[in-house]
């Protein structure tokens, strides 16, 4: 084989490989920002929900983000202006208009910026409920999740809305820009780390 042409098509495979990686990651984009997404985990509708037998917070928890889904404001609303991952701002801006505010353990603001610190307010106020310990979650609970990606590490955190069996339907802010509607598998999903209870 000749050398030359051997060194020539290694620049044609670099473009080649850097287009196809581009295109990649346009259509996942443009796939995961699309509004009416067709699974059952992602729905671009708020589901109607069953509150007769719901204490008037949970009742209050779920109407907050069935607004909050309608109005789909962006993450600074819920962040004060700072411009953040604002999944745990979200849930913050919940519980405080419901009535039932967290306090951030390290500065008692009712904003919790990030999920570990979320976590950490769940275990010192003693309403942390590990994965796998037999607990069954209920509307207004807070899911948390953690999970090991290709690239990193990810943090996440939901409300849930609705529990059927081992399904939970749950409602979460800072997911691709938007507030969306998702169903778990609370029992068997391994980034489930735990839920943080609602009080009593």
């Amino acid at each position: 084989m000749n050398p030359d042409r051997t060194v020539g098509r290694r620049p044609l495979a670099a473009i080649t490989a850097v287009v196809v990686v581009a295109v990649a990651l346009v259509a996942a984009t443009v796939w995961w920002s699309a509004p009416n997404r067709l699974f059952p985990w992602d729905s671009a509708s708020f589901p109607d929900v069953d509150t007769s037998a719901l204490s008037p917070t949970q009742v209050q928890i779920v109407e907050l983000l069935e607004d909050q889904h309608d109005a789909q404001r962006p993450g600074t609303f819920y962040s004060e202006g700072v411009r953040e991952p604002w999944c745990a701002d979200f849930v913050s801006w919940i519980m405080r208009e419901a009535g039932v505010p967290l306090a951030n353990p390290h500065s008692g603001h009712w904003r919790i910026p990030g999920v570990y610190t979320l976590g950490e307010y769940y275990e010192q106020t003693g309403r942390f409920e590990p994965s796998g310990s037999g607990y069954r979650p209920a509307v207004g609970d807070v899911v948390l999740y953690h999970s090991s990606l290709g690239f990193g590490q990810r943090e996440h955190t939901n409300i849930v809305i609705a529990v059927e069996g081992s399904t939970a339907t749950t409602v979460g802010g800072n997911e691709f820009g938007k507030i969306r509607v998702h169903t778990l598998d609370w029992e068997g999903d391994g980034a489930v780390v735990g839920f943080g209870r609602l009080p009593a």
